[in-house]
């Protein structure tokens, strides 16, 4: 029985050595592939006419459980042509998503025009809800170009009386997503000069 278990605990030893050389090994190249990933979506939301820096870099923390749906920070990436400001992606949480949070990605330009959406992970129902992905439906791409003001109070579904479509037989889900975009253009706007002063850096931890 003794020689058994300690034959169990070197294999589990031995187990666990090799998972974590294996982890090293990949760590960078899994770095890679996520800073890759990240750069394809922040092209979609900000056209690559708005900016001459390196958008990954240039990420700092943003926080309001108000108007980004979460206490947690969340990224935001500042655009720059020639040093100057001239847009930002900022992700947000849609907290009241059919079948839970929604975490999108904003591109929102000095005139609070949106310049880009995308989904970055859901739970949506598939067939109904799920149209908020750009690889099902063209959804997303109806906020493009549209610019919000506090005077402006069509920024809701059609079946509330706004301006933007709802999924048949799903309005749940792009009323969270409509009022989760309008939220972030907000919080932008009444942020902006801290936001492109420099904010808190990712990576840094509150004091």
């Amino acid at each position: 029985m003794l020689k058994n278990g300690t034959i169990l605990g070197v294999f589990a030893l031995c187990c666990t050595g090799l998972v974590a050389v294996v982890n090293g090994l990949t760590k960078d190249t899994i770095l890679q592939q996520q800073l890759a990933q990240l750069s394809q979506t922040l092209i979609q939301v900000v056209l690559a006419q708005y900016y001459d820096n390196e958008l990954v870099s240039q990420c700092i923390w943003v926080n309001s459980a108000d108007l980004l749906g979460t206490s947690a920070d969340l990224p935001a990436y500042i655009a720059m042509k020639q040093q100057q400001p001239t847009a930002i992606a900022i992700e947000a949480i849609a907290p009241d998503g059919y079948n839970g949070a929604i975490k999108l990605i904003i591109g929102i330009d000095n005139d609070n025009r949106v310049l880009g959406v995308r989904t970055l992970t859901h739970q949506e129902t598939p067939g109904l809800g799920d149209k908020i992905e750009l690889r099902k439906s063209n959804w997303v791409t109806e906020f493009t170009g549209k610019v919000w003001t506090p005077e402006d109070k069509s920024w809701s579904v059609k079946k509330d009386g706004g301006q933007f479509d709802q999924f048949t037989g799903a309005t749940i889900t792009p009323r969270a997503y409509v009022k989760a975009i309008r939220n972030a253009v907000m919080f932008v706007e009444a942020n902006r000069k801290e936001l492109y002063q420099g904010g808190r850096r990712c990576g840094d931890t509150h004091e």
